[in-house]
């Protein structure tokens, strides 16, 4: 049985940080099919459409009928834990700092046999189930893992490695009296968080639930405004170094479209927020924690981004926060390439309407506050990259494969 995560110690302020190291990260481009269904959560092969064989490692060709039709669709994940060898040296430096390490082999009900990491609970002979991870670099691996849940099967430190697990681990949230703030806040806490800075954009204005989250000895409430970069800049001298994950759930939400809107100020507020005040965080906050992304049990893992899935097919009749919504995408798509020589994962959160004061007249079905944070902590504990929350995104995100033009006139004639 894994033994429990140690609250690491306080570290010796003097003594240098580590360096962040990266396992090797090439990969063909048929690869990064895997890389592509491990950022999604999910388990895909390479699946012969004329034969059906399941193909791994990924090819060009089937190994069985030289088809060159291979798409990839869900497998089962299941096998046999065949051999096991514990790694005492490594060549690789990455791999020589996490010593010793698990691999081992595995035959697949499926038909193929791979070489995975292996989890401390899984014994040679084992059933075991396979998932793909994304490892620092950002590119796929696998994983062999117990068929059922285990007692603190989570803080075995190769799934530690594959994971953003606030156990243990300081976060900032950036808007914490919003109804969603709120609920990260509390999210957090449940998931082991051992300190969460509450940003407060507005400190004039009460706020009841707020002020009783703050009563919890491990939250921190901090004068955060993200349209104001000397706030952001205050706020990460004193911080800064301290911030593991950031949760972004700073949002302004506003009707009204482009062609009969002459009020430019709503475009600048909400640009303002969701695009300058995302690259304010990023340049005040982001090289600290690219700096501290090896800082042991705690390092600095994530950066997650709570947003619409609107950000990817423009809603008309909100059509200026639409747009600042595909804004704030593009920069995170920008933070998560930059992040990648770190190790620290950009996460990216797509929900349908949320059910708070601002979509008071958009009919059911609509996320509640409460599901969109604990699928976002969810997230950090599977290390996924992007997750859709809610009946709509996940309709949408169908729809988008499918037939995206098809989906961009229905909105239009909404």
């Amino acid at each position: 049985m894994t033994r429990p995560l140690a609250r690491p110690p306080k570290k010796n302020p003097v003594a240098r940080t580590r360096q962040p190291t990266l396992p090797p990260a090439a990969r063909s481009r048929r690869a990064l099919g895997l890389t592509a269904a491990a950022a999604a959560g999910r388990f895909e092969l390479q699946v012969c459409r004329e034969c059906a064989t399941v193909q791994y490692p990924p090819r060009e060709v089937c190994v069985h009928c030289l088809s060159e039709h291979l798409p990839w669709r869900p497998v089962d994940p299941r096998g046999r834990l065949l051999a096991v060898t514990t790694l005492h040296h490594s060549n690789d430096l990455y791999f020589r700092e996490r010593l010793p390490w698990r691999i081992g082999t595995v035959h697949m009900a499926a038909g193929p046999s791979v070489v995975a990491h292996v989890h401390g609970d899984c014994r040679e002979g084992d059933a075991v189930r396979l998932a793909l991870k994304l490892d620092r670099s950002g590119q796929a691996v696998m994983i062999a893992l117990p068929t059922e849940a285990c007692p603190n099967m989570e803080d075995d430190k190769t799934l530690r490695e594959t994971s953003c697990d606030p156990k243990f681990r300081r976060v900032l949230v950036t808007d914490g009296k919003s109804a969603v703030g709120q609920a990260a806040i509390q999210a957090l806490l449940e998931a082991g968080a051992a300190a969460v800075f509450a940003g407060d954009p507005e400190p004039w204005r009460a706020s009841s639930a707020f002020d009783a989250l703050c009563q919890d000895g491990r939250v921190q409430p901090q004068a955060l405004n993200l349209t104001d970069t000397d706030s952001v800049e205050r706020v990460s001298r004193s911080i800064g170094g301290k911030v593991d994950i950031l949760v972004n759930t700073a949002g302004y939400e506003r009707d009204g479209g482009v062609l009969r809107n002459r009020d430019m100020n709503k475009a600048r507020d909400a640009l303002d927020i969701h695009c300058l005040g995302l690259m304010r965080l990023a340049q005040h906050f982001g090289p600290g924690m690219a700096a501290r992304a090896a800082d042991g049990v705690n390092s600095a893992v994530a950066w997650v981004n709570l947003l619409s899935i609107y950000a990817h097919m423009n809603l008309p009749s909100r059509g200026i926060w639409s747009a600042s919504q595909a804004a704030a995408l593009s920069v995170a798509q920008c933070l998560r390439n930059e992040f990648l020589q770190s190790g620290v994962r950009v996460v990216n959160v797509f929900s349908g309407p949320i059910d708070h004061e601002w979509e008071q007249l958009t009919p059911p079905p609509r996320v509640s506050p409460k599901a969109l944070a604990q699928a976002a902590v969810r997230a950090l504990r599977e290390g996924i990259e992007d997750v859709y929350v809610g009946d709509v995104a996940q309709e949408f995100l169908a729809r988008l494969r499918d037939n995206p033009k098809g989906l961009e006139r229905e909105l239009g004639a909404s």
